[in-house]
């Protein structure tokens, strides 16, 4: 459950000059004492890796409640059964599934080697750990999203420098404060965001740097870390449709899409971020929603909705509403008669109908509980309007058809999908986790995560017979007749 829009404007904007220097010599001096821990001990064996990752589930297991406490303590009102659910025993079931399969991850792997070329020879590939990983951190599920990409840094043997955001204070000054008692900061160091730090670190040389965020954001830590040539690993979001089927039931697609859009009050970059309905069902999907908005939050105020971060995400999604209204969108507010308490930044979840695109709710990602809802009449039409637009993070097609699920799978491109739920393809640890295009690049989680922070090397090892030693200068008959018996067998 990834983050758009929500790594600061610190990370790239310009910060005061000595501020800048205070801060990437501080990142440099970090990075510096990390990799010499790391040429001194370049490949840890499998030994090692299970008790880093052993240390990183105490100091969750050990201070859940302070975790928790910490990140609702940052919004203001955070759901604490949806911090616990999604980011506490998300983390805790990666560390166990990875722990479990790690020792098969880290086998050399054989390779095929053309025996009439290299007959005696043989072929391998090594993973191998890369050095320090950066990690920028967004504030949406700022456990998961930091402490998950961890666990597939320290799987592959490597060292990191997390970099938090500005709007997660208390967890990021917890973390400084916690980390130190579990791993030793030559492998492990969080940093807080205290505003325009966010440059100085994406600017530092490392040998990976793991970012989620915005694409606007995303786009300048790529081009930072590209005056080091560091890769990058960009999770980034953009607008992720759903589309209910005229044979899905429309109770069963209600249930499932505004659980979804509700969770975290909808600041979620995998949220269904626009809905295609069909034709006609409009009237019936909006009493269902009323039904189970009132059923599951009869008090805008209850501590189980989340509220919006901070002031300006809560009056971005206001504009976002008076925009789409003026120009014509019907709203409607599916917590009616609530009143949330002034200063809480709790926004109602509200359908928006009859939405077109020069509309801002459908210019640009929501990040909140705001729900645009199209009609059609065709899945063609469905299929062309989104691949008309950038590709998106996630994909929720509802249909029992085999057929027309595979042609949505096949024609409509996509970072993930789930069939007929929404966002649960994330929790799935044995799938890759990634973007394409403008909704990012790279993977994480499972296998795929700790291939992205290995150097999958490939070595070839000479045998007792050297092919080459016939075929070498100046090349004689021998050589052109080899040559041409060999090209003539390959073809």
């Amino acid at each position: 459950m990834h983050a758009a829009n929500s790594v600061s404007d610190s990370t790239t904007g310009n910060s005061n000059t000595a501020d800048h220097n205070a801060a990437f010599s501080r990142f440099a001096s970090c990075l510096a004492l990390q990799r010499s821990a790391y040429q001194a001990d370049p490949v840890p064996q499998l030994k090692q890796r299970l008790a880093d990752l052993d240390a990183l589930k105490a100091l969750i297991r050990d201070n859940e409640q302070a975790l928790v406490d910490a990140v609702n303590a940052d919004y203001g009102s955070r759901c604490k059964f949806e911090t616990r659910f999604s980011e506490i025993l998300m983390v805790l079931e990666d560390i166990s599934r990875t722990q479990k399969q790690l020792k098969k991850w880290l086998k050399p792997q054989k390779r095929h080697i053309d025996r009439l070329l290299f007959p005696t020879s043989s072929c391998k590939v090594l993973p191998q750990p890369l050095g320090v990983v950066g990690v920028i951190v967004p504030w949406n599920f700022p456990i998961m999203l930091s402490l998950a990409p961890l666990v597939a840094i320290f799987a592959a043997g490597n060292r990191a420098m997390v970099k938090m955001s500005e709007n997660s204070e208390q967890l990021a000054q917890l973390l400084i404060r916690l980390a130190p008692q579990y791993l030793p900061s030559d492998k492990l160091q969080f940093f807080a965001d205290d505003g325009g730090t966010g440059p100085a670190f994406s600017q530092q040389p490392f040998d990976h740097l793991f970012f989620t965020g915005s694409a606007q954001t995303g786009r300048a830590v790529m081009a930072n870390a590209a005056k080091n040539l560091t890769p990058v690993t960009l999770e980034l979001g953009g607008k992720s449709p759903a589309v209910v089927a005229p044979d899905f039931s429309l109770d069963k697609a209600a249930d499932r899409i505004l659980w979804a859009k509700a969770f975290n009050a909808g600041q979620i970059c995998t949220n269904v971020d626009y809905l295609f309905l069909p034709a006609g069902s409009e009237q019936s999907f909006t009493e269902l929603a009323l039904k189970l908005v009132a059923k599951r939050y009869p008090d805008i105020n209850s501590n189980d909705y989340t509220a919006i971060i901070d002031e300006r995400a809560y009056q971005r999604l206001k504009a976002t509403l008076e925009d789409a209204v003026a120009k014509g969108a019907t709203a409607v507010n599916l917590m009616p008669g609530q009143n949330a308490v002034p200063g809480t930044r709790k926004f109602p979840l509200t359908l928006l109908f009859n939405v077109s695109d020069d509309m801002l709710v459908m210019q640009r990602e929501i990040f909140g509980p705001l729900l645009p809802v199209k009609t059609y009449t065709d899945t063609s039409e469905v299929v062309q309007y989104i691949n008309a637009r950038p590709r998106p993070l996630a994909f929720y097609p509802f249909t029992h058809d085999k057929a027309l699920q595979q042609r949505y799978l096949t024609q409509v491109m996509s970072g993930g999908v789930t069939i007929n739920h929404a966002i649960l393809h994330v929790g799935q640890h044995d799938l890759p986790f990634g973007g394409i295009g403008e909704s990012g690049m790279g993977h994480y989680h499972g296998y795929e995560g700790f291939l992205t922070f290995s150097k999958v090397r490939p070595v070839f090892v000479q045998g007792a017979y050297n092919s080459v030693s016939i075929l070498l200068p100046p090349y004689g008959k021998l050589a052109h007749k080899m040559t041409d018996w060999l090209i003539r067998l390959k073809g």
